[in-house]
């Protein structure tokens, strides 16, 4: 029984980068004019989560940032790494994508499946999908959101 292969979806792939280009702006209002910005997602009864969005470059129709999270209700598991994300936010086209994950980079649009990386043929669209869960989440739990100083 042969399977289908995988087909990008480019208008719903789009749609999600768009919509995290919304996501990012809502919780970081300040993002032109700062370079380094912590959010605590507010949960009950459970230590909050951190992020840390550091811009690493400015440019006149880009941003890249890169995006740390710290802590969490289990302080993350000993073996398991907490997620490490860069993103590109392209502000002439309003849409941000995930440039790398985990020390990763590059990734292609689909992939032959096995690879030897072991990349499913999605993997652009779900770190990107993930990206939209994580972010949607921050904005429905409420974020306090608190500047974080360059000595911190």
């Amino acid at each position: 029984m042969a399977s289908a292969s995988y087909r990008v979806d480019l208008s719903r792939h789009m749609a999600e980068c768009d919509a995290n280009y919304r996501r990012l702006l809502t919780l970081l209002p300040s993002l032109f004019d700062e370079d380094v910005r912590r959010l605590r997602l507010r949960l009950p009864g459970a230590q909050a989560p951190e992020l840390r969005f550091l811009v690493e470059e400015r440019a006149p129709y880009t941003t890249t940032l890169a995006v740390q999270f710290k802590g969490g209700a289990s302080a993350w598991h000993p073996l398991i790494r907490p997620p490490a994300l860069r993103l590109r936010l392209y502000h002439d086209c309003q849409t941000a994508e995930v440039l790398a994950y985990q020390g990763q980079d590059r990734f292609e649009a689909r992939y032959a499946y096995p690879n030897a990386q072991m990349r499913l043929p999605d993997e652009k669209a779900q770190l990107n999908a993930f990206l939209g869960e994580y972010l949607a989440l921050c904005l429905a739990q409420g974020i306090d959101a608190e500047p974080l100083s360059l000595g911190a």
